[in-house]
Parts: structure tokens; sequence; C-alpha cells
């Protein structure tokens, strides 16, 4: 824009210096020596301004907008960064929820394992407790069965003599009852 008004003013000078040949100016009463001392000295004017001021006025005017530029780019990195740091955040929590999840379904897994193990352990104490019963039982059972059979073994040494009225040789008919009794029971089981 200003080296468009400079170029502007130059033209301005060469037709000044075409007119100054012109007679015909001189009738209107135009004093083109000092029409062109006036020229020479806004060009000279022109000149200094020029190299004082237009040149160090248009490198403020660049730097500035060479600042407004890097703050631009700046802001503009700015966004890029906080756009990108937000989307490793999200990502971040994506990955945290998975976790989490992977988290609490491993807890289940082993909660639900722990349930069964806790069952199975359940049983076979339950099992070892029945079985412990039933041995106990047996035990008793043959305990008592045992001790039936010495009871009735008494009791028929006893009918017998009463029958007999004498007295029998107990260790003898004890025998001979405990074998009767024990082969009735080998029968029993072979049926």
């Amino acid at each position: 824009m200003i080296r468009h008004r400079i170029g502007l003013a130059c033209m301005v000078v060469l037709l000044a210096l075409l007119f100054s040949s012109c007679d015909a100016a001189q009738d209107l009463g135009i004093n083109w020596n000092g029409m062109l001392g006036q020229f020479l000295s806004f060009g000279i004017l022109l000149a200094v301004l020029l190299f004082f001021a237009y040149r160090p006025i248009t490198k403020m005017l660049d730097d500035r907008s060479k600042r407004i530029k890097d703050s631009m780019d700046q802001t503009e990195f700015i966004k890029q960064e906080t756009a990108r740091t937000e989307q490793m955040v999200k990502e971040q929590l994506a990955e945290a929820r998975r976790q989490g999840q992977d988290v609490v379904a491993q807890a289940e897994q082993i909660g639900e394992r722990l349930k069964e193990e806790a069952r199975q352990q359940a049983r076979q104490d339950a099992e070892a407790i029945v079985a412990r019963a039933q041995s106990e039982i047996r035990t008793e059972s043959e305990e008592a069965m045992a001790q039936l059979r010495k009871e009735f073994v008494e009791v028929a040494i006893l009918a017998a003599e009463k029958v007999i009225n004498r007295a029998l040789d107990k260790e003898a008919h004890r025998q001979l009852i405990e074998e009767t009794l024990e082969e009735s029971a080998d029968l029993k089981k072979e049926d």
C-alpha cells in the first residue's frame, strides 16, 4: 500500500516536469520553478521518511505480525495438544474401566470357585461324618451282637442246666453254642 503511494508520488513529479516545459502553463500563472522546488522538497522529505520512518515502522509492523502469527501458531499447537491429551485421558479411562471390569469378573470367578470348593469340602465332610457314623454304628452293632450272643449263651446254659437239672461244663457248652451261632450267621450271609 505504501509502495503504491510512493509510485503515485513519483508519477506526480514526472508529470510536473513534463508540464514545466509547456508554455501554456506560464500563461496560467503557474510558477514552475517554485513548483519544482516544492516537488523536490517533497521528494527529499519522502526519501527521508522512507529511510528513517517507513522501514522502522514496517519492521515494527512485520515484527508485530510475526508475534501475532507465532501466538496463533502457539494457540493452535496448544489446542492440538489439549485435544491429544483429552484423547489420551479418554483412552486411559476406557482402559481403567476395562481393567476394573476384568478385576470384577476375576473376583466373581474366584468367589464362585471358592463357593464350589466350600460346597465340595462340605460334601466331603458330610460324607466323612456319615462314613464315621456308619462305622461307629457297625462297630456298636457288632459289639451289641457280641454282647447279645454272650448273654444268649449265658441264658441258654442256664436254661439247659435247669432242664437237665444238673451242672454242665459251662465252657464246653459256651463254645458249642458260639459255633452254632456262627454257623447260623454264615448261613444267613450265604442266603
